[in-house]
């Protein structure tokens, strides 16, 4: 479940966040922290139907494109002027593409972030507005969000630093997907319903 704090009247430093969140992440390692949009957000580490289809997604990913990596732990430095810090269920990057930038990266680079949703209430401000418009900002090229709700597949593309995604496709869950270039894999989500609750 991830509760999101409301925004203090004055503004928490990326720094000072930063710190908080290594601190607290290391005494407690069920929560990660996320900072969008000027609010710091919880988020619970995930487990079961949730952790499965992750694993689904990396190893779909290995197969059709050995030479990126799916990373399902890196964190990312969104939003204009790098005032926010995500951490997606997945990015997809060339290996060793975040060898020594740390907990949060740059998103230069990063070919395609990737969200499940999560069973709470947050989950649509979270998943389908924040972090949509975060990943178009920093420019990710793809974003993925695999919707357990509405049992579809969300393809982001064509990113617009002030409009967010230009191009949203959707498609029922047991569809073909075609995740477009510079990711460039088809999915087929029929193995996908084994996930699902």
């Amino acid at each position: 479940m991830a509760v999101m704090a409301e925004r203090a009247s004055s503004q928490l430093s990326v720094d000072m966040f930063e710190r908080i969140t290594e601190f607290a992440e290391r005494e407690d390692e069920t929560v990660r922290f996320e900072f969008i949009d000027g609010r710091i957000g919880l988020k619970k580490v995930t487990n079961g139907n949730h952790g499965a289809i992750t694993m689904w997604l990396i190893r779909q990913c290995m197969r059709a494109r050995p030479e990126l990596d799916l990373n399902p732990l890196q964190g990312l430095k969104v939003e204009a002027y790098r005032q926010g810090r995500a951490r997606p269920d997945g990015v997809l990057a060339p290996v060793d593409h975040f060898v020594g930038q740390g907990d949060w990266a740059d998103p230069h680079g990063v070919l395609m972030a990737v969200e499940i949703t999560s069973y709470d209430s947050d989950t649509h401000n979270r998943d389908r507005v924040e972090k949509p418009r975060a990943y178009a900002e920093a420019g990710i090229p793809v974003y993925l969000l695999i919707d357990r709700d509405s049992l579809s597949v969300l393809v982001h593309s064509d990113p617009d630093l002030e409009d967010g995604y230009r191009d949203i496709h959707v498609v029922r869950l047991g569809g073909k997907v075609a995740l477009p270039d510079p990711v460039g894999i088809e999915l087929d989500t029929e193995e996908l319903k084994l996930y699902f609750d």
